[in-house]
This record gives C-alpha cells, structure tokens and sequence, in this order.
C-alpha cells in the first residue's frame, strides 16, 4: 500500500473518531425535543419509555411491536383500558443481538437478529410467555451494516435487508441453500425461510422499505462516507420488480461516479432514485401514507424518517420528510414534515421508523429518547 493511501486512511479513522467522540446520541435524552408540524397537525407521546426504540410492527388486536439495536429487547405495547394509547409494556425479548427487523405476519412476530431470524408464533395469545421458532441461523454475521431491517411484501414474502460489509467496497456473494446470494442488496425468502434470493442488488444499507398500491417495492438507502459534506445524497428508490441494480458501490445518487470504483462505470447503467435525499441525512424508515385521516392530497405520498448525520460538519437531518410523487413515480417535492429534534446544533433525538395506524395517525418511533410520538391532522 502507497504512503499515500496509507496516509488517507489514517486521517480517515482519526476523522472517524474525532466525529464518534463528540456522537449526538449520548445527550440527546437529556431534554425531549419541541417538535414542529405542519399547520393542521398536532404531535403527541404515543409512549414514553421504550429505550432504544427502532422499527415497528402492528399486530391485528392492536399490540404495538418494538424493535431495538443496541439495546437487544423486543417490547409488546398494549391498550389494555382501550382508550387509543398504549398502557402496558412488555419486554418479549432481551439480551438479543441488535434485534433491528420486526415484522408481524399472519399472527406471528418475526424478529431478526444480525445472523439469525425468529418467529413468535401466535403472539398475541402469548406475551405473557412468548416462545420461539428458528426460521434460519445463517445470516452473514458481518457486523458493519449487519443490522436487518425486515418487511412482509404483499407476495406474502419476508424481505430482508443485507448490508454492506463496509463503507465501500464491492460486495461479496455467499452461497446459502445452494444460491448464490449478496451482500449489499435487498432478499426475500418465504415464511418459513426457504428460497431465499435476492431481489435487488446495489444497495449500500437500506434500514427501510415498504410497497406502493401496485405492489412494487420502495427503499431507502444510506449514501456511503467521506465524499464530504454535500455529497453523495440519501436515497429514496423503487424498483419495479427482480434483478434491478442500484448502483452501490459504482454510482450514488444516480449521479455521482464513485472516485474509486466507479472508474469505467456509467451511471446511467443503474435504477436512479425516485427522489435524491439530503447528503448525510441518514434516511430510515419510510412509507405510503394509506391512511384517510390526513388531507387528501397527502394520500400516497412518501413520508421518511431521516435519523440524522453524524460524519458531517454542520448537522443535517433528524426530522421527518414528505417527498411527493408525480405520474411516473418521480419525486417533485421533498420538505420537512416533522422537525425540531434538531435543535442549532444539538440533537434531542433520531426519529428512526413510522407506523400508519387504521385511524389514520402516524406513529414515529425515537431510539434516542426511548420515545414513540403519535402525530394526527385535527384540521384546526
């Protein structure tokens, strides 16, 4: 290795750790956050003591699913007075290994840990006594970017999130079940875990998707590092169907070449995204809202939670974004739609997953504050 990469990487990692030192997560619990939404809305806890709050999954009772990372439980929110708002909390699982994917799927709780996927079945007549079922134990056990998001399409399959093994660098493939599989990419497989396959590839981390009227998939996905401040930007993407590549590690954002290996590459090889993010911002959880509570013009339109920069010199994100899609599944309007965990330059929390509920709200989880916010249209 040349002095010069050498140098490059060493300045990488001091940057890295200068960056990490100073992270926003360890005091962003220290005061929640006066959080700001549109003319019409309000904002509310939906629950406030639900440490590490990440992804979110709704069972058909009702009962409020929770996943975390660090922390390693998985909670059970339930309306037990029937008023709307959870009442009773339960800790289903603890001492996981970043526990990230949760999904509920015909009656039971799906849960992925870094290598490992577990079903909980029928769990609504057991969170008092949960028990478990190995659905499969061979997930790549890469720990950078290893965490899994996890999502029932409505083909009936369980689409699993296989990230990067680095910041960047061309993925690998490994062989399960006698297929060839890679990291970087989005998989599905059935139920019970079988015919695993990859369903769409070039993609860097992505810690959300979800499905439009049509059935077809839409991501987020999180631009690589060190390119600066203003680039590459977050992505939202939709792929059409199987086998589409979106870029990663050649081109981000549809536009930028990457300086290493985009050498001989062209852009317009691979699935530009629908609607090109803010640059750092970290998007996550995403979704249609399907609900009929919000005007009517908010119907079908992509709501993101952006958990916010940490490899950045000004701080961007922390909020949650509408994006407004034209006839052809453009983005033509990408604004804030809840903001205020961002305040200055401190951080009072990270917005991380959304949940639409049958009446119509959104719920917002916050791994930050331990928190799960509730926003309404009231009209007034």
């Amino acid at each position: 290795m040349g002095f010069a990469m050498q140098f490059f990487k060493y300045v990488g990692v001091c940057a890295i750790f200068v960056i990490m030192s100073n992270a926003p997560i360890e005091a962003a619990a220290a005061a929640p956050p006066e959080l700001r939404v549109p003319d019409g809305f309000s904002i509310e806890t939906f629950y406030d003591d639900v440490p590490g709050a990440r992804a979110l999954a709704r069972g058909d009772d009702g009962t409020i699913y929770v996943s975390t990372r660090e922390v390693g439980s998985v909670y059970a929110l339930s309306d037990e007075d029937g008023d709307g708002t959870p009442d009773r909390r339960r800790v289903l699982a603890q001492g996981m290994t970043q526990p990230t994917g949760i999904a509920w799927h015909d009656g039971d709780l799906y849960v992925a840990e870094i290598d490992h996927i577990w079903r909980y079945p029928d769990i609504a007549k057991h969170l008092d006594s949960p028990q478990r079922e190995s659905v499969r134990d061979d997930l790549p056990d890469a720990t950078h970017h290893g965490w899994r998001y996890i999502a029932f399409g409505p083909d009936g399959k369980l689409y699993v999130a296989i990230g990067a093994p680095c910041n960047i660098c061309e993925p690998d493939d490994f062989v399960r079940d006698d297929r060839s599989l890679q990291f970087g990419s989005i998989t599905r497989m059935n139920p019970d875990g079988s015919e695993w396959e990859v369903y769409a590839r070039g993609i860097r981390n992505s810690v959300g998707f979800t499905w439009d009227d049509e059935g077809e998939l839409w991501f987020t996905d999180n631009g690589r590092d060190w390119l600066g401040d203003d680039l590459p930007p977050g992505e939202l993407n939709h792929a059409s169907g199987p086998g589409e590549h979106f870029g990663y590690p050649y081109c981000h954002g549809g536009t930028v070449p990457d300086p290493e290996f985009g050498k001989g590459k062209d852009c317009d090889e691979f699935v530009a995204p629908a609607q090109a993010l803010g640059p750092h911002v970290a998007p996550l959880g995403v979704k249609f809202y399907t609900g009929s509570q919000f005007p009517a013009a908010m119907r079908g339109q992509v709501f993101i939670a952006e958990h916010g920069s940490w490899n950045r010199s000004e701080r961007i994100g922390y909020r949650v974004t509408r994006v407004r899609l034209d006839d052809d599944g453009k983005g033509v309007e990408y604004v804030p739609f809840v903001t205020g965990w961002l305040d200055g330059e401190r951080v009072r929390g990270r917005p991380v997953d959304l949940l639409v509920q049958p009446d119509g709200s959104m719920l917002v989880s916050d791994d930050a504050q331990g928190r799960i916010y509730r926003v309404r249209y009231t009209g007034e």
